[in-house]
């Protein structure tokens, strides 16, 4: 095991530090459950509050927003997706719903922007102790917009401070790994 300055140091001499900050967690509308679940199941288990958060493209932060959370711009003023309140308060209902009952405090903000920054950005302002995330679904047109637009969990994973937990979503095939 290593210090910060990359010295080796004996296990018996590290004790893990208690994880404070929230639990935030990327969600997306029609995205499995089980992302949700497995960072529900982290802040329970840890004790720390549940962020969930929406990353809606459809805006972008406005100057001197430096989190892509308390004042958000739209793209088109004449409104892109003149749904995206209706669907950003289904998302919530939704995860309303499946959490429910289960005891974990939670909220649910949405971010502006493209989701790795906006994330990254809204991780970092409010000091969370790590980010959840789904993984690429499998299919062709999961695969094709992976190509054009690069992978959240990867640019999060690279970037970030603080742990990101990729929860995979969809069937792997272990025979196509040859």
């Amino acid at each position: 095991m290593s210090n910060p300055r990359g010295e080796d140091m004996p296990l018996d001499k590290v004790s893990p530090a208690r994880l404070t900050g929230p639990v935030l967690a990327g969600v997306l509308p029609h995205q499995p459950v089980a992302v949700v679940e497995k960072a529900a199941e982290v802040a329970l288990s840890a004790g720390l509050h549940l962020v969930l958060a929406f990353a809606d493209v459809t805006s972008f932060p406005a100057a001197g927003d430096r989190d892509g959370h308390l004042t958000a711009q739209a793209i088109d003023p004449d409104g892109i997706d003149d749904d995206a309140a209706a669907i950003t308060e289904s998302l919530r209902s939704r995860i309303a719903d499946q959490l429910d009952g289960t005891g974990v405090q939670w909220t649910f903000v949405t971010l502006a922007g493209e989701p790795a920054r906006s994330l990254g950005r809204y991780a970092a302002s409010i000091n969370a102790s790590m980010i959840v995330v789904g993984t690429k679904e499998h299919g062709l047109g999961p695969r094709f917009e992976g190509l054009v637009t690069g992978s959240v969990a990867l640019h999060l994973a690279h970037r970030q401070n603080c742990p990101v937990l990729m929860v995979p979503l969809g069937r792997h095939d272990p025979s196509r790994d040859q």
